[in-house]
């Protein structure tokens, strides 16, 4: 695994292939335990899904029926049953399937919604330290790009296979009644259909990866380009073309990215059509002959022609859905990859939640640096898989001078650059208290450790005697009041914003 820029997100990009993590039990697992809750809506998902597939079953056995009996036999009667038969079944299937898809839809966009409202609660949560290593875009691509992209998974690929299944199933059933010979024949060639698919599956799969990982990268292009800081830089130091050359960068590669996939896909379904026509072709060759000896009738041979295309169908889609499968699990994969980051600020067991009184505050021997010292895990480090050992651009402030090495005493694995170092002070309630320094020298600093923003390296920070840990985070929030250095106005009217604290 190698060093790639990009913040704390930077840490998740897979050098050596057999890094990547595949599609295992426990990712599924984890995946189901968002849609266990919509256990009602999937149970009846399933009973829709059999219904659909038993219907579907019936029409070839009408135009058997049809040809070896109503048209022979002259039977108007039994003619006019089968018509309105061959009307009916496509009608109910029908109906069936817009409650069907409604359930669907329930399953899909409410598991996405709990993913989506999980995920934006745990970046709510993290510190002010993964804030600053990370970059906006990255951020909006997890909720957005990878979040959709993972509601395919539950809405689209999940129902295609086990629908799929199911036709499968039953129509292996019925066309081993009709003819077991033909039947054995036409499975024969059922390796063609998978041998494929793993090797799509996992070009595809890669891909996937890469196309999400770029439009990250021009996320976030454009969310430190377009905003109003942003903008100013780049007008006052002449650096669009710069920036539209790396913004254009990473959209070529999505594009190039986009063509393959494109390309890759086609290729493998012309492929399954090859194959089911291959199939099917020799299936209708010998069961011609058997029709010509009289060992079969031609309503028969037409059944199971119909039978046969049904059971190439759900083969093919199938395995475009385990493709499709492959390629969704990415999202997900990504998704994950954010909630596992650990919380660094955490409250106790039991917080204390009363109101802070009298307001004596403490520093007792507190040190702070930005950045972590080697072992001492933190962010996207504590992920399996991921390392950021070496990478301390997002915290460390290098030094001009360095050695023959070129690493600085702040840039070598396991050192740690204090903003404070054992400071130790008392502010007594209603006292006023000015920090004087220069810039650098840990004023701001010590603004955030008091709402527990950042927790210090060592030392201990006390209001009424108390170790501020002990305090719920919202007990601190509320009783601790800030005026930032720089405005940030949310993009609303002026009285809300004022009314916002």
């Amino acid at each position: 695994m190698g060093f790639h820029r990009g913040g704390w997100f930077s840490y998740i990009r897979y050098d050596d292939q057999s890094e990547k993590p595949g599609i295992n039990k426990e990712l599924i697992s984890r995946v189901w335990e968002y849609a266990r809750p919509y256990w009602f809506q999937v149970a009846s998902l399933l009973i829709t899904i059999l219904a659909i597939s038993g219907i579907s079953l019936i029409s070839p056995l009408l135009y058997r029926d049809l040809i070896d009996n109503a048209i022979p036999n002259r039977d108007f009667g039994r003619l006019n049953w089968l018509a309105l038969g061959m009307i009916a079944i496509p009608l109910l299937n029908g109906l069936i399937g817009v409650w069907q898809r409604r359930l669907n839809s329930s399953i899909g966009e409410g598991v996405i919604y709990d993913l989506r409202r999980n995920l934006y609660s745990h970046l709510q949560r993290m510190s002010l330290r993964f804030f600053t290593g990370t970059r906006t875009g990255e951020l909006m691509s997890r909720l957005n790009n990878d979040v959709i992209g993972a509601q395919r998974a539950i809405s689209n690929t999940l129902v295609t296979i086990i629908s799929n299944v199911v036709t499968l199933v039953a129509t292996l059933i019925i066309m081993i009644t009709l003819e077991w010979r033909l039947t054995l024949l036409g499975l024969a060639i059922l390796p063609l259909f998978f041998f494929p698919a793993r090797r799509v599956g996992k070009i595809l799969r890669d891909l996937r990866r890469r196309s999400l990982e770029h439009n990250a990268e021009m996320n976030a292009s454009m969310n430190e380009t377009l905003n109003v800081s942003g903008a100013l830089l780049v007008k006052l130091f002449g650096r669009e073309d710069q920036e539209l050359n790396r913004f254009g960068n990473n959209a070529k590669e999505v594009r190039d990215i986009g063509i393959r996939s494109a390309v890759v896909g086609h290729w493998f379904f012309m492929l399954l059509s090859v194959v089911s026509a291959v199939g099917s072709a020799v299936v209708f060759w010998i069961g011609g002959h058997l029709v010509l000896r009289g060992e079969f009738t031609i309503g028969t041979i037409v059944a199971f022609g119909t039978y046969l295309s049904q059971m190439y169908g759900p083969l093919m889609a199938l395995t475009n859905a385990q493709v499709q499968f492959a390629e969704s699990m990415v999202s997900f994969e990504r998704v994950f990859e954010v909630l596992d980051v650990p919380v660094e600020i955490k409250e106790t067991e039991d917080p204390i939640t009363i109101p802070i009184i009298d307001g004596l505050v403490k520093f007792d021997r507190v040190s702070f640096g930005y950045h972590a010292a080697e072992g001492e895990k933190i962010g996207l480090d504590e992920i399996a898989r991921l390392s950021w050992r070496g990478n301390t651009e997002a915290f460390l402030k290098r030094g001009e001078d360095k050695p023959a090495d070129g690493l600085t005493d702040d840039d070598r694995p396991g050192s740690l650059r204090f903003a404070l170092d054992v400071v130790s002070f008392t502010i007594n309630p209603g006292e006023l208290v000015a920090l004087v320094g220069p810039s650098g020298a840990g004023k701001t600093t010590v603004t955030y450790l008091l709402p527990r923003l950042y927790d210090p390296s060592s030392g201990s920070i006390l209001i009424d005697g108390r170790n501020i840990k002990g305090y719920s985070l919202k007990t601190l929030a509320n009783t601790i009041g800030m005026v930032t250095q720089e405005t940030y106005l949310f993009y609303d009217t002026i009285r809300a914003n004022l009314l916002y604290a």
